[in-house]
């Protein structure tokens, strides 16, 4: 057995029906390239095969009414591909509306805890020919980093490259009896005492340092400091979903043409098509909205668990009319809150979270959802904004050309957007999750992204 780390266990205690905690990704295939020809049952029976050499495929939560400690993944040893493959078609006449609909539906809907936490929908009937796959993975058992590491051994360099050797595969997750969870639940709860006088001496000076910090103006955003918008309210167990894909070339352009980095062009982008989405809504704030950018803390933490995260917050220049003014205030912000965030330590985030409990932390959270606490308290940030690099080259999923590849991460009371964004063989694929209830209009938002970049390339023509 593997138990999950605090980190990893707090998105189960967090979820609720209202706030869903997996990751979503959306692949368009060009299925003329699949070796052999494409069927629904052949990529099915491919997907099966590929994801016996993936051990976190096939691993699944397992408790004990005596655990006093986090779950644990055991092996799912009756495993189906029919219980996470799906087939759906999206209704007629099948564009990008009627795709982000059936996807909305999709992303709306909770994992069954009794599985492998995670879903394929293959959705077929799209107006150009094309095939799209809709992906649902937990938080519980993956970040950004993982997720799309996971994806990857589903994907190729060549449509005809050979299926991974099961032999080769990483060691599973094992099994475990109720009685193994309880003792090593005790036994782990009885080691927190110490560890806790560990952390403590290391955080008590947080918050004056923070404070001298803003003083001097090298501090990032403190938390129940942004504005409020629309989007900031509680969630629904709805989702809706938008899309858009750009120019990498031409991000890259404006990134060598202010001195700036992709990071500073890609939450420059964001802020423009929100000020767009908002000023047309008549609700553009006069202070910059707040960001919270996750950062991979991979390699730097040796701390167990999938989820390697910590938080930085940032400002997203929105007050600022000017876009070149904006991309070059954003890179301040950024430069100051990343440099402030690595004061704070790579484990800060996981070693607290160790001692979130399920019984009081869950209940806090639903009565916190029930109640709509989220808008009864200054906003804590206004969206979540997530930059995955990815390949380079052309890849091939299952044999299938891969198009665009939309991530979308989850939603939270009182932050209802994430923008995620990720490379791909050129192009910058950008995926939209929200609300209904809160952002009626999230196609408005995804099309002003491609005037987010046409006024920065402009600046950076003139600049240049």
């Amino acid at each position: 057995m593997q138990r999950l780390s605090g980190l990893d266990a707090s998105f189960l205690y967090l979820e609720t029906s209202t706030q869903l905690l997996h990751v979503c990704g959306l692949i368009v295939l060009d299925t003329s390239t699949v070796p052999g020809g494409y069927s629904y049952g052949r990529l099915k029976e491919e997907l099966g095969i590929r994801t016996e050499a993936i051990p976190s495929f096939r691993r699944k939560l397992q408790d004990s009414r005596f655990n006093l400690d986090h779950p644990v993944w055991v092996d799912d040893a009756d495993f189906d591909i029919d219980r996470h493959c799906h087939r759906v078609a999206v209704p007629a006449p099948g564009g990008r509306e009627e795709l982000a609909e059936l996807c909305g539906n999709i992303a709306g809907q909770p994992l069954d805890r009794a599985r492998p936490l995670w879903e394929m929908w293959v959705i077929e009937g799209l107006d150009d020919g094309s095939v799209a796959v809709m992906s649902k993975m937990h938080h519980a058992g993956v970040d950004g980093v993982t997720g799309a590491s996971m994806i990857a051994q589903l994907c190729s360099l060549e449509p005809d490259s050979p299926r991974p050797d099961p032999a080769d595969s990483a060691q599973g997750a094992g099994g475990a009896s109720s009685l193994e969870i309880a003792v090593g639940g005790l036994l782990s709860v009885a080691s927190r005492p110490v560890k806790l006088l560990q952390i403590i001496p290391r955080s008590v000076g947080l918050l004056p340092r923070w404070i001298d910090r803003a003083r001097r103006g090298d501090a990032m955003p403190a938390p129940f400091t942004a504005p409020r918008t629309s989007l900031n309210g509680t969630l629904t167990s709805h989702r809706t979903i938008a899309f858009t894909q750009l120019d990498f070339d031409l991000v890259k352009q404006v990134k060598n043409a202010f001195g700036v980095k992709v990071n500073d062009v890609v939450l420059a982008l964001c802020s423009g098509a929100l000020r767009t989405y908002l000023d047309t809504r008549r609700e553009l704030p006069d202070k910059s909205l707040v960001a919270i950018v996750p950062v991979s803390v991979r390699g730097k933490s040796d701390r167990p668990g999938t989820n390697q995260v910590s938080g930085m917050f940032t400002e997203l220049g929105s007050d600022i009319e000017d876009p070149a003014e904006r991309l070059l205030a954003i890179a301040e912000h950024n430069s100051t809150s990343k440099e402030h965030n690595e004061t704070l330590g790579a484990t800060l985030l996981q070693d607290w979270s160790q001692f979130i409990g399920q019984s009081v932390f869950g209940a806090a959270m639903r009565l916190y959802s029930t109640l709509g606490l989220a808008e009864r308290h200054p906003v804590v940030h206004n969206l979540v904004i997530s930059n995955v690099p990815g390949p380079t080259d052309p890849l091939y999923f299952l044999g299938a050309l891969i198009k665009a590849m939309y991530p979308m991460g989850p939603i939270f009371h009182g932050a209802g957007l994430n923008v995620t964004v990720m490379s791909l063989n050129g192009q910058l694929d950008i995926g939209l999750m929200s609300c209904p209830e809160l952002a009626p209009q999230l196609w408005d938002l995804a099309d002003a992204f491609p005037d987010a970049l046409d006024e920065l390339a402009k600046a950076a023509a003139t600049r240049a």
